[in-house]
């Protein structure tokens, strides 16, 4: 079973969305089940919980984990492909967020569309990596930190864009023969209260996105990006290789 997986496809999206489905899920990703088993945990008749499971399975979201014998019946035994799924803006292709559209750093939902960008990008990298039987060479790095002030805040992020601007001015090479291109992110936000959580939005300090310009490569990865604040996220998108 992966740790997490990608969710591309459209239908599929759909399929993990359906509330009882999501809940035969996770209940698979705990280990695995056979129908039976699953009907008693949620209060359906077996053949309604075969019938999602189908589903499920078409999909490639559950699968065969072995059979048991039980009196006159072989019993399936499933078990979830993943612990946990994303879906990915490509199961919205026609309305997914594009970051290139309007670029502005200090915007929330700019950082959001550059998010989505990312999950997007490194589940296609990781779908083709799996294909190909590769190792995918990525890096993140998340920290938090605590500003005494926006003046502080306002610094940090200066620094933060001088310091990885330099870092790109000395190692990028446009000219090398055979050099790959990566993308570097790196994002800084306010922390999100755990009473928040249900919240459509955080007000604190101006959410900051800083993304030095390089070309990202659909085969291109592995290069340690910068990453501040607590729910700060650094990726790196690249393709070969595989997680």
């Amino acid at each position: 079973m992966l740790d997490v997986t990608v969710i591309e496809d459209a239908e599929a999206a759909a399929v993990s969305l359906d509330p009882i489905r999501a809940r035969l899920l996770a209940e698979l990703a705990a280990g695995p089940a056979s129908a039976a088993m699953l009907a008693a945990k949620v209060g359906l008749p077996r053949q309604k919980v075969n019938y999602h499971l189908k589903a499920l399975e078409r999909h490639g979201l559950v699968e065969l984990a072995g059979e048991r014998r039980k009196g006159n019946v072989t019993e399936r035994l499933m078990r979830a492909t993943a612990a946990s799924y994303v879906i990915s803006p490509l199961a919205l292709a026609a309305v997914q967020p594009d970051p290139d559209r309007f670029r502005d750093q200090l915007s929330a939902r700019w950082l959001l569309a550059v998010g989505a960008r990312l999950v997007r990008d490194v589940g296609a990298l990781i779908t083709g990596a799996t294909k190909a039987r590769k190792r995918l060479a990525t890096y993140a790095l998340d920290g938090e930190v605590t500003f005494a002030s926006a003046a502080d805040r306002a610094a940090f992020i200066e620094e933060l864009t001088q310091g990885v601007g330099a870092l790109i001015r000395k190692y990028h090479d446009g000219n090398a023969e055979g050099g790959r291109d990566h993308r570097i992110v790196v994002a800084v936000h306010p922390t999100l209260k755990p009473e928040a959580v249900a919240e459509p939005e955080v007000t604190a300090e101006p959410e900051a996105m800083v993304k030095p310009e390089v070309t990202a490569e659909p085969e291109a990865m592995a290069k340690p990006e910068v990453t501040a604040e607590p729910e700060a996220v650094a990726v790196d998108s690249t393709p070969p290789g595989q997680d």
